[in-house]
């Protein structure tokens, strides 16, 4: 078994994720299967994993999953097989690169339906609105055996749409702080109790809609999880100009730092919206 802390390039990665593509190809029911994440958008780092996306209307037989993972897992690598915490999933080491692949199924009409949620329908979240549309948007096909996974991609190529910009705002801001029942509140109530588990759950919840707004105003389409700070500093510059500092300083275990973190970021995001004159 390969060592998964030796470095990878992305062109290793690609050949990596074409083999097991290739493999996923050969059952007649997949439409198409994409690579999306942080190796297609310029995010990855030394141990960044491989997303591969299977496109299908019923989803493939375990036993024919389980043969690939085991083909290309090797017989030392530990192997995770019909995961459904999150996406239904398998999950493996590749034994020749030592990269860990993450293979997730989905069904045409299931994902058809994320995109017209918030590009027809101009539904908002409290965070990550627009993220199954960056990853259709951000994702590199690797099988599209009718085409389908190329005109998905080309409908979600529209531009940002202003009704979901203005929806996303209007959901998100005023949690941050504004209303009775806001993320800071939550926080300052949990602090008093000594409720450091709330505490941490309101944080999280304040910054994925922080970053929802972030991302919204910018007319970028929100890009996940990982690595948000990094992208709103290299893509939105409508920013706070201390975001960095200021989710830095939200995240520090020193109650007085996390509120005037907070304090401080939607301060600077309320300014923001101002002057763009967005009104919430």
């Amino acid at each position: 078994m390969v060592s998964p802390d030796r470095t990878v390039t992305e062109a290793e990665a690609a050949g990596v994720a074409a083999r097991i593509a290739a493999a996923f190809a050969l059952d007649p029911a997949v439409i198409a299967i994409a690579w999306a994440g942080s190796w297609t958008t310029g995010f990855a780092a030394a141990r960044s994993d491989i997303d591969l996306y299977v496109y299908a209307e019923n989803e493939m037989s375990l036993p024919l999953r389980t043969d690939i993972a085991r083909r290309f897992a090797g017989p030392e690598s530990e192997i995770e097989l019909d995961n459904r915490f999150w996406e239904p999933g398998d999950e493996w080491r590749d034994a020749a690169s030592g990269i860990w692949i993450d293979v997730m199924y989905r069904t045409p009409d299931w994902v058809e339906d994320q995109l017209a949620r918030v590009l027809d329908r101009h539904e908002a979240s409290t965070g990550y609105s627009t993220s199954f549309w960056h990853n259709v948007r951000t994702s590199r096909s690797l099988f599209d055996c009718e085409g389908w996974f190329a005109s998905l991609q080309s409908s979600a190529a529209r531009p940002y749409p202003e009704e979901l910009r203005t929806a996303i705002i209007a959901k998100n801001q005023p949690i941050l702080g504004a209303i009775h029942s806001s993320y800071r509140s939550q926080i300052v109530a949990a602090m008093a109790r000594d409720d450091m588990v709330a505490v941490n759950h309101g944080v999280s919840a304040f910054l994925a809609s922080a970053f929802d707004v972030i991302f919204a105003l910018n007319r970028v389409p929100h890009p996940g999880e990982k690595r948000m700070v990094e992208q709103a500093e290299a893509r939105c510059p409508l920013r706070p100009a201390l975001l960095r500092d200021q989710v830095l300083a939200i995240l520090e275990p020193v109650e007085s730092t996390i509120i005037s973190g907070l304090d401080a970021l939607v301060a600077d995001l309320d300014r923001l919206l101002y002057a763009e004159g967005v009104s919430i």
